[in-house]
């Protein structure tokens, strides 16, 4: 059974379906979302159960001739980097499919759509293994969360999202540049070929840049974050939700799939500077969080502090073989930067979902006009602040397994490093929790707060699997870390040999 090409094409199809239905029956149109949504996940769980843990190979393999005049295939397979992020994006689908239930009042249709294609491409974007096939998805993604912003969002919609668009695709023609480089030096479009490739410094260094482009504007990284606060904040709530817990992590991913292996030297040379932007991230934009009156731009600037630790886990391995030739010190950095991936894309799922069901009541996003929630919404309450300290890294959350590892592995390479990775548990908590302070706790603000209800069913569905995520992986992180396992180490065994 094709389960790749099923999950990438099950909600594209299902999507075009949801817009076909129209909006003269909304029900209609939100149902049948849901279904192609429950389906999608349930065809992806195949994925995780029929796992081998044993091999670094790729699992799941279709292979068909796509463009045969250039080489390029239909070509499509995972590991264990790229099967635990197809199941996250499945997973967080439906959540944000039942958040937007009631609340989607105009053109549901076309908003369910959207984010059913969307799912649908960004699985593409991780099972691709062929250079031109994972280009055309990456490029794909740009579409729908361009109209999804566009559309349903804020009331500066339209400058967040040309903004959004033009900083991505700036990044991405840089990398479609090298990727054809590539293709004229090995004769295959294939990422694996790539990997194999022989390149001298010069050629790395510049394809590396390229790379660095395109990823460091998804994941985002500083100075290339700005556009990241402006999106969330016009985005609505599923938009946020999609945009923080799947989007962010494909830069990640791309780090993993071609920086470090198809340019090591280059990465070992450069490491200097990925690890001073994410220090740089984790720290810098941590101050920026604290001063945010802004409720979901506070938790944009907290995803761009919590995505350094992931740059900084993957980066440090060069530092750490240098110092002491640990592999197992260098396997830790990178473990931890996958956990903290999918782990941020549970919390800041979460907290982004929070959010949304106290603007969904009060349309407001700023904390001053909040106050004494948990006065009337007890059940919310214990919600939020139970995502907050995962956010902060509370021991026995999500949050905190990713970052103890990175901190222990950045240990290995420096102990500033070490250091500075660390002051985000201190910053972190400043700004979280005292902004669920000023939200959630206290005197009754004023009388919108006085007429807040508490959470229903649905919201409370959706609430409590996001918290059952985090709990589950933050008191037993193994599952996903013996999945991981074999092909992390198979990388890094790739990243220590020199091409030149």
């Amino acid at each position: 059974m094709p389960i790749l090409s099923m999950t990438i094409w099950l909600p594209i199809i299902g999507g075009l379906l949801v817009l076909a239905s129209g909006d003269k029956a909304p029900g209609v149109s939100r149902w049948l979302a849901l279904f192609v949504a429950v389906a999608t996940f349930l065809v992806s769980l195949p994925l995780y159960s029929g796992f081998d843990n044993a091999t670094a190979q790729m699992q799941f393999v279709e292979k068909v001739a796509w463009i045969p005049s250039f080489d390029v295939h239909y070509y499509l397979g995972v590991d264990g980097i790229s099967m635990p992020l197809i199941l996250l994006t499945t997973f967080i689908t439906i959540l944000v499919v039942i958040a937007g239930w009631e609340v989607i009042q105009y053109r549901p249709s076309q908003y369910m759509a959207a984010f059913l294609v969307m799912e649908g491409v960004m699985v593409g974007v991780f099972a691709a293994l062929d250079a031109m096939l994972f280009y055309v998805f990456w490029e794909a993604m740009l579409i729908p969360m361009f109209l999804i912003i566009g559309v349903w969002g804020g009331p500066n919609r339209v400058y967040a999202t040309i903004k959004f668009f033009l900083y991505t695709f700036l990044g991405s023609v840089f990398m479609l540049v090298a990727l054809i480089y590539m293709y004229f030096k090995s004769g295959s479009m294939e990422i694996l070929d790539f990997h194999s490739l022989q390149l001298n410094l010069f050629e790395q260094i510049l394809i590396f840049i390229a790379f660095l482009l395109a990823f460091a504007v998804k994941v985002p990284m500083w100075p290339v974050h700005t556009w990241l606060p402006d999106a969330h904040v016009e985005a609505p709530t599923g938009g946020s939700v999609i945009l923080a817990a799947i989007m962010l992590k494909i830069g990640g991913y791309g780090f993993l799939r071609f920086s470090l292996p198809i340019t090591p030297d280059a990465s070992s040379e450069l490491d200097w500077l990925i690890i001073t932007m994410s220090l740089v991230a984790v720290v810098y934009i941590g101050f920026v969080a604290l001063v945010q009156q802004d409720m979901k731009k506070l938790v944009a600037y907290s995803s761009i502090a919590h995505m350094g630790f992931v740059t900084l886990g993957f980066f440090i391995v060069f530092a750490i073989t240098q110092q002491s030739g640990d592999a197992a010190g260098a396997e830790m950095g990178v473990q931890g930067g996958m956990v903290q991936m999918v782990s941020h894309g549970f919390i800041s799922a979460a907290m982004f979902l929070c959010i949304g069901v106290l603007y969904d009541r009060m349309h407001s996003r700023q904390i001053n006009d909040y106050g004494g929630v948990v006065n009337k919404m007890p059940w919310f309450a214990a919600f939020m602040v139970f995502f907050a300290m995962a956010n902060a890294g509370l021991p026995g959350t999500s949050g905190f397994v990713g970052e103890f590892m990175v901190i222990l592995a950045s240990f290995r390479a420096d102990f500033w490093y070490a250091f500075l990775a660390a002051t985000t548990l201190i910053i972190g908590a400043a700004y979280t929790l005292w902004m669920v302070k000023r939200v959630v706790y206290g005197e009754i603000g004023n009388d919108n707060v006085a007429a807040l209800e508490d959470i229903n069913k649905r919201e409370f569905l959706v609430l409590g699997s996001l918290a059952v995520a985090v709990l589950v992986l933050g008191l037993w992180p193994a599952p996903l870390i013996d999945v991981m396992d074999v092909s992390i180490e198979n990388l890094l065994k790739h990243i220590a040999v020199s091409k030149l």
